[in-house]
């Protein structure tokens, strides 16, 4: 299953950087996960500064 990023994002884009296949960006109030391109391997959850974000 795909990570979700949720409203407790605080858009520092520290995710962003770590993701290994693009699945994450930029959206209009936070950041956002594509699932179809999101691999699960959950190394967005140990870069984001808030845990934002968890597997769906």
């Amino acid at each position: 299953m795909a990570h979700v990023i949720s409203a407790e994002c605080i858009s520092c884009g520290a995710c962003e950087a770590t993701c290994p296949t693009d699945a994450i960006s930029a959206g209009d109030t936070q950041y956002n996960i594509d699932p179809d391109l999101c691999i699960d391997c959950a190394a967005c959850t140990d870069a984001c500064p808030v845990d934002a974000i968890s597997a769906q």
